[in-house]
């Protein structure tokens, strides 16, 4: 395969930047019109990317209702069932669905995740995420998140369970042998069985094994937990680094850790987000992102960082133009997000006013407000770096932002040999180089034998 970079759309109602959706280009009902995003999914097939990537949190995150009042992100689709939707309306570019192992239950994911894979052809990922919304316990009948290293377990029990499930299968057990009246050689049907710390299920699935094997496995985790979670389990990992010295550091220690386990460095690819603005000249990259910071008032722009940071901040009360301080409170929530956030502040001495803003802008992911050639300079200078294995594209706005991008910048990657020009294989792990895993039962069975 081509040394050529990955690319994932981040699908999104209106777009990254926090006050998208008031742009007059962004469809103001885009977030539960199926139309929308069925746009979006076929201006990245058209452009090649690998796949789309729907995020989720099963919460409302916004505390009050001031700010609720006036946050553009609280009226999207659940992810399985949009991109069970978008699954009949392209045929060639994968679907990542974001679903939390804290509140889903193996058997209940398992078989969704199977059912978006058989419906797709064999384009269905799973991000692989622990809740850390604030608000999410609550719906859950709970008061409060489990602590961190306990959703971790949780999670990766609950990962080892959904593979199991997917297993109990083997590839031809399902025969349909009409003249026989044998539907299924029960042969190949093996029972899970599994009795673990947080969970007991039995099995078999009630769906054959996915075409993949396993849909591709995607984690978005960085901190300590979830970089060894990522190590294990993972084979795309989404992350948002957006220094590159930085980033050449985290490649080279997890290809290092995947390597320690026994696996194979390409088979865990690394792609960071990038948020690209893009203008004919710098100048009207610049007036793009300065008209869309127009549209959020300080105190939603407060409300989101706060959240970004681990709701251990009050930031309402604090001297805006006061430095960043280098360390917060540890918070039970987002951990590797706090990390980044506190690192880009203290490289460039950093206000609170001056993080707050760049937080609503990019989230803490790499942004890149330029012309098209300069963009395209900073993604193959991170790829050809060992920084990254591609990108996840978080337009600031879409369809106007995806637009800009693919028009613009993706021609100047393609004229650098680092991007495609179609699809070359026909499930999402083809696209991407990723192995499809054999069974483990099946190959139990062929290990037994005299």
């Amino acid at each position: 395969m081509p040394h050529e970079m990955k690319l994932g759309l981040f699908l999104v109602q209106a777009g990254y930047n926090q006050g998208a959706w008031r742009d007059p280009g962004v469809p103001a009902s885009g977030g539960v019109d199926i139309a929308h995003y069925t746009h979006m999914a076929a201006i990245a097939e058209g452009a090649a990317f690998h796949f789309v990537f729907c995020a989720d949190s099963p919460s409302v995150s916004e505390p009050d209702h001031a700010t609720i009042a006036r946050a553009g992100r609280n009226d999207g689709f659940e992810p399985i069932t949009l991109l069970s939707a978008l699954s009949s309306r392209t045929q060639q570019i994968g679907l990542v669905a974001t679903a939390t192992t804290t509140y889903h239950q193996p058997y209940h994911l398992a078989r969704m995740l199977a059912s978006l894979d058989y419906l797709s052809g064999g384009r269905a990922a799973w991000n692989i995420v622990t809740s850390a919304g604030k608000f999410e316990a609550a719906n859950f009948g709970e008061e409060e998140l489990p602590d961190y290293d306990t959703r971790y377990a949780r999670a990766k029990e609950f990962v080892e369970v959904v593979k199991g499930l997917w297993d109990t299968w083997e590839d031809d057990a399902f025969i349909r042998d009409k003249q026989g009246g044998i539907f299924a050689d029960t042969n190949k049907l093996h029972l899970l069985n599994h009795r673990g710390s947080y969970f007991s299920v039995r099995g078999p699935l009630n769906v054959a094994r996915p075409p993949q094997g396993y849909p591709v496995l995607v984690q978005a985790g960085a901190s300590d937990a979830g970089i060894r979670f990522a190590t294990e389990v993972g084979e795309v990992v989404f992350t948002a680094e957006p220094s590159l010295e930085n980033g050449k550091r985290y490649y080279a220690n997890l290809k290092a850790k995947v390597r320690a386990l026994g696996r194979q460095e390409d088979q865990l690819l690394i792609m960071p987000g990038i948020v690209p603005i893009v203008g004919r000249t710098k100048q009207e990259a610049s007036e793009k992102l300065q008209r869309l910071q127009s549209y959020t008032p300080l105190d939603v722009l407060i409300t989101r960082a706060d959240q970004w940071l681990g709701f251990v901040t009050d930031l309402r009360s604090v001297n805006l133009d006061a430095l960043v301080p280098e360390a917060l409170p540890p918070t039970n929530f987002f951990q590797s997000r706090q990390k980044v956030l506190l690192g880009l502040a203290a490289r460039h001495n950093f206000t609170w006013r001056q993080l707050i803003r760049l937080i609503a802008d990019s989230g803490g992911h790499l942004m890149v407000v330029g012309t098209p050639d300069e963009i395209a300079n900073t993604m193959v200078d991170t790829f050809d770096q060992r920084a990254a294995d591609g990108f996840n594209i978080l337009p600031a706005t879409v369809p106007g932002g995806l637009k800009d991008f693919v028009e613009l910048v993706i021609p100047e990657l393609r004229r650098r040999g680092k991007f495609r020009s179609g699809y070359s294989g026909k499930t999402l792990r083809e696209n991407l180089g990723l192995k499809r895993p054999p069974n483990r039962f099946a190959e139990a069975d062929v290990s037994s034998r005299p």
